[in-house]
C-alpha cells in the first residue's frame, strides 16, 4: 500500500483521498483508500485476530455496496445483531454454514469485492473454523468464478 494511503487515520481521510484520487485518474491509489477505509472502521472494533478483522472488513465492504445501491448510508443490519449475539468467528461461520449464499457474498462478488467475503476470510483463516464452513466456502467459490479468495 501506498505510504500516503497508510498514514490516512479515518474514513473521512480515505475518502477525500480515493475521491481526490479518482480526479486525477489515479484508480490504483483511489482503491488503496477505499481498502484502508475498511481497515480503520474494522481497527475500531480491536480485532483479536487478523480473521476477525478480515471478517470485520467484509461487512463494512458489504456496507459500502448497500449505500452505493441505495444512495444513502445503509448498515449491515441483520449481521450486526449476528456478530453481537455471536461473537465475529461465530456470526462467519453461521452466515457461511446457510444452505444457500448469503446476499452480501453475492453482492460483494457482483460488486468486484469477492476478496472480501466471508467464504475468502474462511478460505484464508481454516484453522479458525468447521471443516463444514471450510467446505461450504470453497464450493461456493467454485461455483462463482468471479469470487477471489
Amino acid at each position: 500500500m501506498d505510504p500516503r494511503v497508510l498514514k490516512l487515520q479515518s474514513q473521512r481521510d480515505c475518502e477525500v483521498f480515493a475521491k481526490n484520487a479518482r480526479d486525477r485518474g489515479m484508480d490504483d491509489l483511489a482503491e488503496q483508500a477505499r481498502a484502508r477505509s475498511l481497515q480503520v472502521l474494522a481497527a475500531g472494533h480491536s480485532p483479536a485476530t487478523d480473521a476477525e478483522r478480515e471478517a470485520l472488513e467484509a461487512v463494512y465492504a458489504y456496507e459500502a455496496i448497500l449505500s452505493a445501491k441505495r444512495g444513502k448510508k445503509t448498515s449491515a443490519s441483520r449481521t450486526w445483531p449476528i456478530i453481537k449475539q455471536h461473537g465475529v468467528i461465530g456470526a462467519v461461520e453461521r452466515v457461511v454454514n446457510r444452505k444457500d449464499a448469503s446476499t452480501a457474498y453475492r453482492d460483494l462478488v457482483d460488486g468486484g469485492l469477492g476478496n472480501y467475503s466471508f467464504e475468502s476470510v474462511i478460505l484464508r483463516h481454516p484453522s479458525l473454523f468447521s471443516a463444514e464452513a471450510v467446505e461450504r466456502s470453497r464450493e461456493r467459490i467454485a461455483e462463482t468464478p468471479t469470487a477471489a479468495a
